[in-house]
């Protein structure tokens, strides 16, 4: 198993993306820090910047129409063209009350789009306070077609990667904080049931992502932290005293990129892990994950670059 790392003209590809028609299909679309939405050939050689969202962009989702829907911690949904470069914000709020944390989502065949909103105590730049103070109010979203949306989960852990299954019977959604992937079941005799595709993972899911392999591909941005685990389970006052510690103090990621794949049954298929202790290509904090005729295309909250995986 190799991992080639592609730099990037920007800090932080928090998603990845791949274009499966037009001229471009086979390339890869990711967003960084700066509000850049950037497009990079197969091969890594060339890098096009073909918007600005203005805010911090996460996930991304490909449309139908060749759009990308673009889940901004700081805007909202956004439709970003990018032939023109146009951005369009299509949701900031769910009834009357702006979202704090907008950060992965997954569009059906009929338009709809599913999306989740982190928290509704912390934004993106205070991300860590949401992980360590465990607030659970992360919620899984639904905006339909006539632009109406509603709340669909509530309760979560840090509510972070959206996907739909292939026959779009459920949506999932990963819970960053308790280490599991809900689902959602769209589809009789289960329709608005709950259950969990997978739960206690090694590690923290970030993104996850239906794969054109049918499976769920889930990101494992770092494994468990025992002392993470043990703020969490303890005391409010503790958890607030251990988001405030100096930043150089906190537990940080390891340096490897992790990410996992389940079918609909909660099978696991793949589980790829790449140390850089092992490996000359050094990775880590892997958000994103897109699996695109047997590459495994990654990106990285803390990485200038994405990285791919050729099974």
């Amino acid at each position: 198993m190799t991992l080639s790392v592609i730099p990037v003209p920007g800090h932080g590809t928090e998603d990845v993306c791949v274009a499966t028609s037009g001229s471009h299909a086979g390339w890869v679309y990711t967003g960084t820090a700066d509000g850049a939405i950037l497009r990079v050939s197969p091969d890594g050689a060339k890098v096009d910047r073909v918007a600005l969202t203005g805010g911090r962009p996460m996930g991304i989702e490909l449309a139908p129409d060749g759009r990308l829907l673009v889940c901004d911690a700081r805007r909202g949904l956004l439709w970003v063209d990018p032939a023109s470069g146009a951005v369009e914000l299509i949701a900031d709020s769910v009834d009357g009350v702006k979202m704090r944390f907008c950060n992965n989502a997954a569009v059906a065949a009929d338009g709809t789009i599913w999306f989740s909103d982190s928290s509704q105590h912390f934004g993106f730049d205070r991300w860590k306070d949401e992980l360590l103070r465990d607030t659970r109010t992360g919620r899984l979203l639904r905006r339909d077609p006539d632009g109406s949306i509603t709340t669909v989960l509530t309760g979560l852990a840090f509510a972070n990667g959206v996907a739909l299954a292939a026959d779009e019977s459920f949506v999932c959604v990963a819970e960053t904080g308790a280490r599991t992937v809900v689902r959602h079941w769209l589809a009789e005799p289960r329709t608005g049931m709950r259950d969990k595709l997978c739960s206690d993972l090694p590690g923290y899911p970030d993104n996850i992502a239906l794969g054109s392999d049918g499976l769920v591909w889930v990101t494992i941005s770092s494994p468990t932290d025992p002392l993470v685990e043990r703020i969490q389970r303890g005391p409010m006052v503790l958890r607030k005293v251990a988001a405030r510690i100096p930043e150089a103090l906190q537990p940080g990621p390891k340096r490897l990129a992790w990410v996992r794949a389940y079918d609909a049954t909660g099978a696991l298929v793949h589980d790829l892990r790449v140390d850089a202790a092992d490996h000359g290509a050094s990775y880590q904090m892997v958000s994103g994950v897109r699996e695109h005729e047997g590459r495994v295309w990654l990106g990285s909250l803390e990485e200038p670059a994405i990285a791919v995986i050729d099974l």
